[in-house]
């Protein structure tokens, strides 16, 4: 019998398992003992409460679309189910970061027919961090390379970074398995999954001397880079760690069965500490939502646009309305030099001390030669030494 096979009895078994839980009493205890296990005043609505179910969180959804076999037998997929059983902290932290993101990703992948295993890559990746960087150059959620990033259409300007920007970057991730899948493996994901790691370059080149050497082509039977030999495994086996988590001694959070942000235009530049004013949230939670932004604010375009809190997003589009021009603003970069002090640079670009405070994380006016400063932008180009 086959892994997938195993999993669908193993499911079958445990639905029935819950069903004759959830039945009262009576309907499977001894008749004999039917007294004792089923007091007389029960009720239609107490016996209905034993069949009550926990809503259903974001990870049933992502379960559902699990369509990969996850190779639970094969040795390297068995190394890393050690791994994750040895070290369930691990996944939980992550899990923890994935929460503003997890559901959505979710979604794109199933809109796009793809299996929504693929949403645990970030784990992998990045630790669901949109930040993260690599000294190979590699950066945010899905750790796209410069040149593949440029390739995807993921812009990166003085004052954005589209590989850091969840939205973006999801659908370049997307569109790239999709590319690299259709191109070159007649739509083999594992290949795809080989190529997004190493390049399509060097798993090609496997394939090559693997069937010179009359061996399968498939990605099992490839000698690839140490890493890449690990990353569909380590993939695979965190894939079945999700799928049953209370089998590895994994507490997942649990994380509500919807996405917690929504895009909306800004009709214009604005500093992030704006839009949280407008929004009525708090700045760094509105970062966090935006991590593309490298400047505290939008790009200085008439179509920007942000994510906020599903829940802020009728206040925003309000305060928005009634917010005058001359109150827009984006940030540039200001390193300061000998003899600044944080007052004299406010007055130099025209702002307060309480502003760059607020668009700095500072909670003083101590600042240090070479530390750089947001500033407004529109004063920069008159104001600059």
């Amino acid at each position: 019998m086959n892994a997938r096979s195993r999993r669908r009895y193993l499911v079958i078994g445990l639905a029935g398992s819950l069903l004759c839980s959830a039945l009262p009493a009576a309907a499977w205890t001894d008749p004999g003992q039917r007294q004792s296990a089923q007091p007389r005043q029960a009720t239609f609505w107490s016996a209905l409460r034993l069949t009550e179910r926990p809503a259903a969180d974001a990870w049933d959804t992502l379960r559902r679309g699990f369509a990969l076999s996850h190779e639970t037998d094969n040795p390297r997929v068995a190394h890393w189910l050690a791994w994750y059983r040895q070290h369930p902290h691990h996944v939980e932290l992550i899990a923890e970061q994935a929460r503003p993101w997890l559901h959505w990703v979710t979604q794109r992948l199933t809109a796009n027919h793809l299996p929504t295993e693929i949403a645990l890559l970030p784990f992998i990746e990045s630790g669901y961090n949109p930040i993260a960087t690599n000294p190979g150059g590699a950066a945010g959620l899905w750790q796209f390379m410069p040149a593949t990033g440029d390739a995807m259409g993921l812009s990166r300007t003085a004052w954005y970074d589209g590989r850091r920007d969840v939205v973006a970057a999801t659908n370049a991730a997307m569109r790239y398995l999709r590319q690299l899948a259709d191109r070159w493996y007649d739509g083999d994901l594992l290949l795809a999954l080989a190529a997004y790691n190493a390049g399509a370059g060097t798993v090609n080149a496997a394939r090559d001397a693997a069937a010179n050497r009359g061996e399968p082509i498939d990605y099992w039977h490839l000698r690839l880079p140490n890493e890449t030999m690990n990353y569909i495994p380590r993939l695979l086996a965190l894939a079945e760690v999700i799928a049953k988590p209370a089998a590895y001694d994994v507490a997942l959070p649990s994380i509500p069965n919807r996405t917690p942000f929504v895009k909306v235009a800004t009709d214009g530049p604005l500093t992030l500490s704006l839009a949280a004013e407008l929004s009525g949230v708090d700045p760094q939670t509105l970062r966090q939502l935006n991590p593309g932004f490298k400047r505290a604010s939008t790009r200085p375009r008439e179509d920007a646009s942000i994510l906020v809190p599903v829940a802020a997003k009728q206040r925003f589009l309000a305060n928005l309305a009634e917010l005058p021009d001359s109150k827009r603003t984006v940030l540039e970069r200001y390193v300061v030099r000998r003899g600044d002090t944080l007052s004299g640079i406010a007055a130099r670009f025209a702002t307060s001390v309480s502003d760059l405070r607020r668009e700095n994380g500072l909670h003083g006016s101590t600042i240090r030669i070479g530390q750089a400063l947001s500033v407004p932008a529109r004063a920069l180009a008159s104001n600059s030494r």
